[in-house]
């Protein structure tokens, strides 16, 4: 009896014994996932139940003057979706009534709600590369209403992504200038040079999801706050640079040329207002541009030989220094030899003409500009042509791919580019530089840094990036008001190089020609392509205007620069009737032309 009862005990024992060590085993196992693994176990499960979701930022407008969008974003969605859960489904499969849907049936329908911008063999290959994971894309970038056909038909399993799209409403005509996005980025034009301002930085949210893949209601929570980019203000009339676009493209074509620009300055503020280069990237549709070369703005970024419109300059710059008049005389011969064995000639051949300064520029010779252009040393007018803006870069620009000069104090011109200098040969400029000459001629003499950008305007209404638009004394007033009243004789004089364009009815206007030579590109010289100008400003007494149209390498029979004035003469119409310009009210002030 005393021995069962020993016995008894003995298993009481062990089996409590065992029981306490099974409890301990589950104390120390629940101790280490309810204390030390806690926070991982936690961090495992809320990973696999909440799902990340990038908020969109939205990446800033650039805008005209008036506030009208040149580039902006609009919302597109992505429609992804959790490979492991696909299946079939019952519902009402956009209709009123719930029915079985398979999978092919899904996938079919999705692809017609999207509008052709998936098929369902790419979305079987998308879940199927990992049917195990969570997530895969089914069809990118659906606007409003796809979007909208999409969640209509009520696929479980499907999962809305919002992003932000570019568009440019003005396609190819403010595409030189607003430039566009690629997938890496912003890659040219606006886009790119002020992509620190306009880019939006992106938020994120999580949200929980069942085991069943369905999002959980009241789950979303957001992590971070996006925020948007701000706002490109230009000083470009999207009107006017849609007309100015139109001009030159139709012009380039009747003259078979291979490019052209286009520049419309406010001669008072130095604001451009169009500036168009044809032809011209479509940046909704980048692929359809073949040439490079399209792809940004040739007037601010290819540098030329501008020819015959730099002697405004040059006559400024002999009437600033006291060194000649409107009236000073040159008798002129048709060609000029050099000891050194250089020669230059005049477009025409001519007999001896005793010419004005004014006649000079009025018929565009290029030996009477160089006779009378020698009273000033090759120093003195390098610094001239360099304080109307020549042969550096305008820090009130901002804008990829523009010409880089060296930083000289001093020209490195032989002998012979000292002379052709004076008439545009040897020295190379951009189409901007050249407008930018003609807007200190009409502002008398006082150059304001032509610009395109007026600021950067942030969310919070702060405006930056505000160009330094401090004006530069050129020449006098004096010297400024008289180039301009000799530059009316271009085309109120019958010699002049643009009396067969005609008068712009109701203003008086001043204006030059440039015909310039295009070197050949293995250094051969110069070849028989040109680059053809015309550059002016009205009303001629108190300019408010001022126009530049370049072309170049036109076609055979167009290759003077009198093929450039009708493309002048229609945007400078234009532009005065546009702006409800006072017509002139004096006469043509100008000099002699002749001795």
């Amino acid at each position: 009896m005393k021995k069962t009862l020993q016995n008894r005990r003995l298993r009481y024992s062990v089996v409590m014994l065992a029981v306490i060590a099974l409890v301990a085993v589950f104390v120390v196992r629940l101790v280490d996932i309810q204390v030390v693994q806690a926070a991982e176990l936690n961090k495992a499960a809320a990973a696999k139940r909440s799902i990340p979701v990038t908020l969109y930022g939205t990446r800033g407008a650039i805008v005209d003057r008036n506030g009208t969008d040149l580039a902006n974003s609009v919302t597109r969605y992505n429609i992804t979706t959790a490979p492991r859960i696909v299946a079939g489904f019952s519902g009402k499969f956009g209709g009123t009534r719930v029915k079985d849907v398979t999978v092919a049936q899904a996938l079919t329908a999705l692809a017609e709600a999207s509008g052709g911008k998936t098929d369902v063999a790419t979305m079987r290959k998308a879940i199927a590369a990992n049917p195990k994971s969570d997530f895969a894309y089914l069809v990118k970038g659906l606007d409003v209403a796809q979007y909208r056909a999409v969640t209509d038909l009520g696929i479980p399993w499907l999962y809305p992504e919002k992003q932000s799209a570019r568009v440019y409403p003005n396609g190819a005509a403010a595409g030189n200038l607003t430039g566009f996005m690629g997938t890496d980025g912003a890659q040219a034009g606006l886009e790119y040079a002020y992509d620190k301002c306009l880019a939006a930085t992106n938020g994120s949210q999580v949200y929980e999801r069942g085991e069943d893949g369905v999002q959980l209601p009241g789950s979303t929570v957001t992590t971070k706050q996006a925020k948007n980019g701000g706002t490109v203000q230009t000083t470009i009339d999207e009107d006017l640079q849609y007309m100015t676009q139109q001009d030159i493209s139709q012009q380039r074509e009747a003259l078979g040329a291979e490019s052209a620009t286009a520049v419309v300055t406010n001669a008072k503020t130095g604001e451009i207002l169009a500036l168009a280069d044809s032809p011209s990237v479509d940046p909704n549709d980048i692929n359809a541009t073949k040439d490079p070369n399209d792809f940004g703005a040739r007037s601010i970024t290819s540098a030329y030989e501008p020819g015959s419109t730099i002697k405004a300059a040059i006559a400024a710059a002999l009437i600033d220094s006291g060194k000649a008049t409107p009236t000073t005389q040159k008798s002129v011969d048709y060609s000029r030899t050099f000891p050194w064995g250089g020669r230059i000639t005049d477009a025409e051949a001519h007999g001896r003409e005793n010419l004005t300064l004014t006649g000079i520029l009025a018929q565009s010779s290029n030996v009477g500009i160089s006779e009378v252009g020698e009273a000033l040393t090759a120093q003195q007018r390098y610094d001239y042509m360099k304080k109307f803006g020549l042969f550096t870069s305008d820090p009130a620009l901002q804008f990829p791919g523009q010409p880089t000069w060296p930083d000289a104090s001093s020209p490195n011109w032989d002998q012979q580019t000292n002379i052709n200098s004076m008439f545009g040969q040897g020295i190379s400029t951009t189409a901007l530089q050249v407008a930018g000459i003609y807007q200190t001629l009409a502002n008398k003499g006082e150059r304001i840094p032509l610009h395109f950008v007026s600021g950067c305007k942030q969310a919070d209404g702060t405006v930056t990036d505000q160009p330094d638009l401090t004006p530069t004394r050129v020449v006098s007033e004096t010297a400024a008001t008289q180039t301009v009243d000799m530059l009316q004789s271009t085309i109120t004089s019958t010699a002049g190089t643009l009396h067969a364009m005609g008068p712009i009815s109701g203003y008086n206007v001043a204006a030059k020609t440039g015909t310039a030579e295009v070197a050949e590109a293995n250094g051969g010289g110069y070849g028989s392509q040109r680059i053809i100008s015309v550059a002016g400003m009205a009303p001629a007494e108190d300019p408010q205007y001022v126009v530049t149209v370049t072309f170049t390498k036109p076609g055979p029979g167009h290759r003077f620069s009198s093929s450039a004035a009708p493309a002048f003469h229609t945007l400078m119409s234009q532009v005065l009737e546009k702006y409800r310009v006072t017509p002139s009210t004096t006469t043509v002030k100008t000099y002699p032309t002749t001795w």
